[in-house]
């Protein structure tokens, strides 16, 4: 299928408030006629709280904003580079948002996939629309997007030390998200998402494009949704300062794996929200001004959560189900080992991971990534390189590590460069 004679058909979606469920339905033509048809469910597993007082123009919009935002998993299998929206019509800004949300969000795909991404997506759009924002009574109470790692964890214990009313928001539900759900002794909202089965199936397919979506966007909406239906004024998300730092950099343009968290999508979502949906709900990051490594030495205060959190993406994968919390081989465990290093000791870290990743000489590389002496910052949600120095510099002033493999390795660059970290007299 060539992208540039495609068509992505934003079809319809059919919603089901008495049973909790929305079909959202996409198409790609191909020659004037249908190829491939999705249909993509949400659930929703808690009866509903506050729909009664939210108007349905409301909810229809908030359901019109997750329908586009839903079908960027689709629309990148082949890029098509026209796009039909049936159910109702975008204004010109509306639609240079959604190109905006596409094109960044979707960088490291452009990037790995080699595709030049200027000028293919052209969300539609009438030059008379003009879509207004509506307003509903929002009760005081907010939603927290929960993930049931550090950052959501640590949000989540500064939002009870405030005494703020929230309810934790997720989308799924694994055993990590329960266990720390439970300990964090809040209530939850929970949304299930369907993916189409055929999407995983062409996903394996030759000449069918598949990669990173800015899932956090995916979230944002879906709490948006869920905050209007539960009559819930904010919703919060655990974003740091970190996710500003982009990876690499392609045709022009910062590629950042965490765009849709960063402080640029946050504003720009934020003024969406405003103008085309409504202003009493309210979206930001409560950890904003954070680091990673800043956020890390706050989450080392809450040890109960340790023998259940995961920030390990491979527990969230929708097509294989991990084997353990930690698979200690990729960017997010490296990184995490050594910020939790910097401020535990090293048995207490060894009983999270379940063994030393600084004794695996495989990781040397990645971690030269993560310092920034080799390629770019891995594509992953993960502190920049001089956090990563900082929490090297902490780690070899306490010795416990020392004498590992991955250390005496670093070390001795550090020595030769002084480009990685310092060292100092105990």
């Amino acid at each position: 299928m060539r992208p540039a004679e495609a068509t992505f058909v934003f079809k319809e979606y059919k919603s089901d408030f008495s049973r909790g469920k929305v079909d959202f339905c996409y198409e790609i033509k191909s020659g004037g006629r249908t190829a491939i048809e999705f249909i993509e469910t949400l659930k929703f597993k808690k009866p509903f709280e506050g729909s009664n007082n939210v108007p349905l123009e409301l909810l229809a919009k908030a359901l019109d904003n997750l329908f586009l935002i839903l079908g960027i998993s689709y629309w990148k299998t082949y890029c098509p580079h026209k796009i039909e929206i049936l159910p109702f019509t975008l204004s010109k800004k509306e639609a240079e948002f959604w190109d905006m949300v596409y094109t960044k969000g979707l960088g490291e795909f452009f990037y790995k996939n080699n595709i030049n991404f200027r000028g293919i997506i052209k969300f539609p759009y009438s030059a008379g629309a003009k879509n207004y924002p509506i307003h509903f009574k929002a009760g005081k109470r907010a939603l927290l997007l929960f993930g049931g790692g550090k950052d959501s964890l640590v949000a989540a214990e500064m939002l009870k030390k405030k005494k703020k009313d929230f309810v934790l928001f997720r989308v799924g539900e694994s055993a990590i998200q329960k266990k720390t759900a439970s300990l964090a002794g809040k209530s939850s909202i929970i949304f299930e998402r369907a993916l189409d089965p055929k999407l995983i199936v062409l996903n394996k397919k030759k000449g069918v494009y598949n990669g990173h979506i800015p899932a956090s966007a995916i979230y944002a909406f879906a709490g948006v949704f869920a905050g209007i239906l539960h009559g819930y004024g904010k919703v919060i998300a655990s974003n740091e300062k970190s996710a500003n730092y982009g990876n690499v950099e392609y045709k022009g343009v910062m590629v950042n794996h965490q765009w849709s968290k960063s402080q640029e999508f946050e504003a720009l979502l934020g003024a969406y929200l405003r103008e085309f949906l409504t202003p009493d709900i309210h979206y930001h990051s409560i950890l904003r001004s954070f680091t990673e490594l800043e956020i890390v030495k706050k989450f080392v205060n809450y040890p109960f959560y340790f023998k259940y959190f995961s920030s390990c993406n491979r527990n969230f994968s929708i097509t294989k189900k991990a084997e353990r919390k930690w698979c200690g081989e990729c960017p997010k465990c490296a990184f995490v080992f050594v910020a939790l290093a910097a401020y535990l000791s090293k048995e207490e870290v060894r009983k999270i991971f379940g063994k030393n990743l600084f004794a695996d000489k495989n990781l040397i590389s990645l971690y030269k990534e993560l310092l920034g002496l080799e390629k770019f910052k891995p594509f992953e949600c993960v502190g920049t390189p001089m956090e990563t120095k900082k929490a090297f510099e902490l780690i070899w002033k306490k010795g416990e590590y020392n004498q590992a493999p991955v250390i005496r390795y670093l070390q001795g660059i550090a020595l030769q460069s002084n480009h990685a970290f310092t060292r100092s007299k105990k």
